[in-house]
């Protein structure tokens, strides 16, 4: 005998669709929605340490934060109520995130707002990874990690290269130019190093003799380089990942409307919503 479904379990069926799902178009539009709001809130914080607009749009910034807060709430309590193993979400990375970035302006009736306050209201620039699920980047995103976890160890090897490196030009200009520069101790020549190397040039401490400078122009070379090899690493993997990945194609089709889903991790018919099989 079929079990007949209460009108909970039917409301939690659909809102889970609506938020964990983006193959129907209430999906798309719940996941556009909260990434408009995801920015917009992180603009009120922004603006909320802007000393001019704060005294002038107080009280206008504090009501939009309550509003977006509010919705942030409701959201993660339907979040909660409309998947099986509800603490696994909870306890989850995002799950988390989603906590901290409602909490702050439930703390701050209680206690005074302070800048620890802000800085976690502006964790909700994490939720954005959230609409990565959409099938249009997810498979984007899927590549770029493959890409990033297969380049992992040359990368690794290629920083230890850097800090060894760094460690011995540091040492040198140390010894090459010594206290008379700026160059007071072996870790501070080790911070010009890597300082130069990543072409950032503070311009804090600069040698002064010929063979100190001739060593900088050494060390600003070999920068080009080593802003070149990672991203070289990153992008020959990730040339083989989309390789591997479009070889590979699969199809699952709507048994109700007959459409045809591209996707492996679709569960739902991005036409009309049925549950695709498995």
């Amino acid at each position: 005998m079929k079990k007949i479904k209460s009108k909970y379990d039917i409301f939690r069926q659909k809102t889970q669709i609506i938020i964990y799902g983006s193959n129907t178009f209430l999906g798309r539009l719940f996941d556009l929605v909260l990434l408009g709001l995801i920015l917009l809130s992180v603009l009120l914080v922004m603006m909320d340490t802007v000393e001019g607009i704060n005294q002038k749009y107080h009280s206008q910034l504090l009501v939009c934060e309550w509003i977006i807060t509010v919705f942030f709430t409701i959201e993660f309590i339907l979040r909660v109520i409309s998947i099986p193993k509800p603490l696994k979400y909870v306890f989850s990375f995002y799950g988390i995130i989603d906590l901290m970035a409602i909490l702050p302006m439930y703390i701050s009736i209680f206690f005074p707002p302070t800048n620890v306050l802000t800085i976690a209201r502006v964790l909700r620039f994490f939720r954005l990874f959230k609409i990565l699920h959409i099938p249009q980047i997810s498979q984007q995103s899927k590549q770029l990690r493959e890409a990033m976890e297969a380049s992992k160890e040359k990368i690794l090897v290629f920083i230890y290269f850097v800090v060894i490196s760094a460690v011995i030009i540091g040492s040198l200009m140390y010894v090459v130019e010594g206290k008379e520069s700026g160059f007071t101790s072996i870790p501070m020549g080790i911070y010009w190093s890597i300082v130069t190397l990543t072409t950032v040039g503070y311009g804090d401490i600069s040698p002064a003799t010929p063979l100190g400078q001739f060593l900088a122009s050494l060390v600003m070379i070999m920068g080009y380089g080593i802003i070149a090899v990672p991203t070289g690493i990153v992008t020959a993997e990730f040339a083989r990942s989309s390789l591997k990945n479009n070889s590979v194609s699969s199809k699952k089709i709507c048994e109700k409307c007959q459409s045809q889903i591209h996707f492996d991790s679709a569960k739902y018919c991005h036409e009309c919503g049925t549950e695709l099989p498995k």
